[in-house]
């Protein structure tokens, strides 16, 4: 990672003081009041200690979301240094009340991620370029979580740390291998896939003799057998600050062993711990763990999903291989995690209310890769990536409907077609809830830029289930049944109405009004419209429609920025966070009144 230059951190400062106040504000973390003595109407102030207060204009938009304009954001009184995000932060400690630990811990994920920031701003390319980009090359240009103020801070790595493996570097990575016993480690994988054939499809036959040398040479020495062990890939920078000191007494006693470096080259998705392989892009995206804090959470890898992954896809993939809709007419691809190995640290297991990082230290799980998907002419995106501009000021998503040919609502209307039936489909008829956010979720598109389809990850903790025991579960193993968490039908709609409308189509929205000409009455609209598609297409799951609710006036709102700054994201807990998002209060849902023009737009070409 380059030094930091001052134009760079500035931008980036100007970028997270706008988005600190507006999803505090959206969260109620801090409550704007109307500012009568500006004169204007969209004149607001937030009242801090000690007689600070800070002035914005902004506009109000769906959700009752916060969009300011960036020039108007003033401290009173003006500081002695940058009104940057820090002193906002520090200005509003009162008011959060925060002790001096948690600020310190903000203070250092927030510069953290100013940083992080700086390095996507000075890579910025033109819109034009953003879309010639490989799916793998553009996650580097990736900005984080939307909703989450503190989203790239990665604590725990170093700054070469960062320069190396963080996402916005653009660089590459070569794993570790290791052999665990099977005192320690279990192997499962989806029918047809044993360990053996995982290796052979992953390593080429030089590797896999080299390493079964090492391996042969450690179990001389200590009378082990090399066929009751596991192998995995391990993260250069897990090995050196987990592995190696953690795992101490297994390396010692011949249960772990080093098998020496792959040779392929992984890039780092923007969830950090997944890498996708360089070299030999069909072969599949590894997920490993990695010993720091990022969004809320210590990106480990725990033993029981690591397990249960392998019967997740499975079962996922059967329901689709099933259903006609799913199969025949539908571009959807649960991307499966295929294969995992499991390592347990006795040890720590014998302390069952040590932080949740010590039971997640070691394992590894392997993904259907999105380049196994796209066929010729074909293009891969995070959906995510519809919410970049480019450094000329043009969206992506602009530069992708120009390609097109197609006009912007036409766009617009084959990318919703693109994204929900599916999603939907599995909601409504089998119960079953993905975490589709803009970076589990990967839009397909044809040769001419039209979306034509998507694909889905992150199972084994992500996907959530109806209560009971309901035919559609009938398949279910009893691992992978007894790990997803069940929710009733109206918070398993978030999987939509969170991670998608409010998660992601709250900034598409305004984002499409300004750059492809599509008021954001018409864009919601067309949602409810392909929404109303599903449902006339599937009458017999009317009952379920009303249960789940997705057009119904008010939802729940997630506050991720109150879950990690309030609700103990910086503190060593022994429970990790399974339970629901944290809520607070409503919003308005903008599908449930957006049936005016809905007629107009389903008659338009």
């Amino acid at each position: 990672m380059n030094r930091t230059t001052r134009d760079a951190w500035a931008r980036a400062g100007e970028r997270l003081l706008v988005k600190a106040v507006e999803e505090f504000a959206y969260e109620e973390l801090l409550v704007p009041r109307p500012d009568p003595s500006a004169g204007t109407e969209d004149a607001y102030r937030l009242d801090l200690a000690d007689a600070v207060h800070w002035t914005f204009r902004a506009a109000r938009g769906t959700f009752g979301t916060w969009r300011l304009v960036p020039s108007t954001l003033r401290r009173h009184p003006a500081p002695a240094d940058e009104a940057g995000p820090e002193r906002l932060l520090l200005d509003a400690r009162p008011v959060l009340g925060w002790d001096g630990p948690t600020t310190a811990e903000v203070l250092r994920e927030l510069t953290a991620t100013r940083r992080a920031e700086a390095e996507v701003i000075s890579r910025a390319l033109p819109a034009a370029e953003l879309a010639d980009l490989d799916h793998l090359d553009l996650e580097a240009h990736q900005e984080g979580h939307p909703c989450m103020l503190l989203n790239k801070g990665r604590l725990g790595f170093s700054a070469s740390d960062a320069a190396a493996y963080a996402p916005e570097a653009g660089g590459s990575v070569r794993l570790l291998w290791a052999g665990v016993h099977s005192s320690l480690a279990s192997y499962s994988g989806v029918p047809g896939l044993d360990r053996d054939t995982l290796l052979t499809e992953e390593l080429d036959p030089d590797t896999r003799e080299q390493f079964a040398a090492a391996l042969g040479r450690s179990c001389a020495e200590t009378g082990h057998a090399p066929a009751d062990f596991c192998w995995l890939p391990v993260h250069p920078f897990h090995w050196d600050e987990a592995v190696a000191p953690l795992f101490a007494p297994y390396l010692a006693d011949g249960r772990l062993v080093p098998l020496g470096e792959g040779p392929d080259r992984y890039r780092p998705l923007q969830s950090i711990r997944t890498l996708a392989n360089l070299d030999h892009p069909h072969r599949r995206n590894v997920k490993v763990p990695l010993l720091i804090r990022n969004t809320l959470v210590w990106r480990g890898l725990s033993t029981k999903p690591t397990e249960a992954a392998p019967d997740v896809s499975a079962w996922l993939h059967a329901i689709r291989e099933e259903d006609a809709c799913l199969r025949d007419e539908l571009r959807f691809h649960p991307l499966g995690e295929v294969a995992g190995v499991a390592v347990r640290h006795p040890l720590y297991e014998s302390v069952r209310d040590a932080p949740y990082r010590y039971h997640e230290l070691l394992g590894a799980v392997w993904r259907e890769p999105v380049a196994a998907l796209v066929r010729d002419g074909e293009r891969a995106r995070t959906m995510a990536a519809l919410l970049k501009v480019g450094s000329d000021g043009r969206a992506l998503a602009g530069e992708l409907v120009e390609r097109s040919g197609l006009t912007s609502r036409a766009w617009l209307r084959r990318f919703f077609g693109a994204l929900l039936p599916g999603l939907l489909h599995y909601l409504y008829r089998y119960g079953v809830a993905y975490c589709p956010h803009g970076e589990n979720t990967v839009v397909l598109y044809d040769a001419c830029e039209i979306p034509i389809g998507i694909a889905v990850k992150d199972f084994a903790e992500d996907v959530n289930l109806l209560p009971g025991s309901r035919p559609e579960y009938a398949l279910l193993s009893a691992r992978a049944d007894a790990l997803l968490l069940r929710w009733p039908a109206g918070e398993l709609a978030h999987s939509l109405l969170s991670a998608v409308f409010a998660g992601h189509f709250r900034f598409f929205a305004p984002l499409a009004a300004e750059h492809l000409g599509v008021p954001e009455e018409e864009f919601w609209a067309m949602v409810r419209a392909e929404i109303e598609r599903y449902h006339a297409r599937f009458p017999e799951l009317a009952q379920r429609f009303d249960e789940f609710g997705l057009l119904a006036a008010e939802f729940d709102r997630v506050a991720l920025n109150r879950e990690q700054l309030l609700g103990g994201g910086f503190h060593d807990r022994a429970e990790k966070d399974e339970g629901f998002d944290v809520v607070h209060g409503t919003v308005a849902n903008p599908l449930a009144t957006a049936t005016a023009t809905r007629r107009d737009l389903q008659e338009q070409a």
